[in-house]
């Protein structure tokens, strides 16, 4: 509707200057009118591809609750796991803390032997080798104690799961995608993004990123849609010139040349300043 009331207003004053011909009055009609046509087809079967998606994802979210509750209770399983091993890690705690005291025990007993080396030799033998077998024992009580914690911790770790990402990482896990070349995955990781948090700020650039990736695949129709989402609910974010030079060029692709020409048109007239505007008045020179 704003870009026929834009041509509405050029139309006249192109008449109210008479720089224009009936003939080219009517030609710029019917090139406004076949433009909407094909918004209107487009944008029909964006239509039937959403509600199929819709379906998909309603199934999908259904099975995630699930799979959410289920979750849910494990961590609460695992928390009374986590509980239990604390309490046994005190335990143990307190146990190798009398081990120490029992060290430091015996330590003071060699230290009495010292004192007592008048005492007959084979008393002292004795007494030294059941210290030693003491000492030994006690050492190899308290390394199984200390790895026994240590592993009880390392399972726990183990078994809970890792928290869900943010927006802000799920978005920025595409980017990551789409630089390594993987664009079906990378549509996938912004299509969760935008059903997670559909008003997101960075939703317009997910927009424009899935329209990047149907683009490098030579889907240049679906593109055309999806670059037509950023321009038609976000017209206030800075994403709209760059998504309009893409469509321009992908009409261009297709052989649609009086759409691209139009889109080229408008973002010049709309965004004067921006980069892809200077772009678009090149290609509109290079024709």
């Amino acid at each position: 509707m704003q870009s026929g009331r834009m041509l509405l207003v050029s139309l006249t004053m192109f008449v109210a200057a008479g720089c224009a011909s009936q003939g080219d009055l009517e030609s710029m009609r019917r090139d406004s009118d076949e433009m909407k046509n094909r918004i209107y087809s487009i944008e029909k079967s964006l239509g039937e591809v959403r509600g199929d998606v819709k379906e998909g994802v309603e199934k999908a979210l259904t099975a995630d609750r699930q799979r959410v509750e289920t979750m849910q209770h494990e961590i609460e399983a695992y928390q009374k796991e986590m509980a239990a091993i604390r309490k046994s890690g005190a335990d143990l705690q307190a146990t190798l803390d009398s081990a120490r005291v029992d060290m430091q025990l015996l330590t003071g007993k060699v230290d009495d032997l010292r004192i007592q080396a008048q005492r007959p030799a084979d008393d002292l033998a004795l007494l030294k080798e059941d210290t030693g077998k003491r000492l030994a024992l006690l050492e190899e009580r308290l390394t199984k104690l200390e790895l026994g914690v240590q592993q009880g911790f390392a399972d726990l770790q183990k078994k809970v799961p890792e928290a869900a990402p943010t927006p802000e990482a799920l978005y920025q896990q595409g980017l990551d995608t789409m630089k390594a070349g993987d664009t079906v995955k990378a549509r996938e990781f912004f299509t969760k993004f935008l059903d997670q948090n559909p008003r997101h700020k960075l939703a317009a650039n997910a927009h424009y990123w899935i329209g990047e990736t149907y683009y490098s695949e030579k889907n240049f129709e679906q593109a055309i849609l999806e670059f037509q989402e950023v321009i038609k609910n976000f017209p206030e974010k800075e994403k709209v010139p760059a998504a309009m030079l893409k469509q321009g060029m992908a009409f261009k692709e297709i052989g649609d040349l009086k759409s691209a020409t139009y889109i080229y048109k408008k973002l010049s007239e709309e965004y004067p300043k921006s980069e892809e505007a200077k772009i678009a008045k090149e290609k509109l020179r290079a024709k």
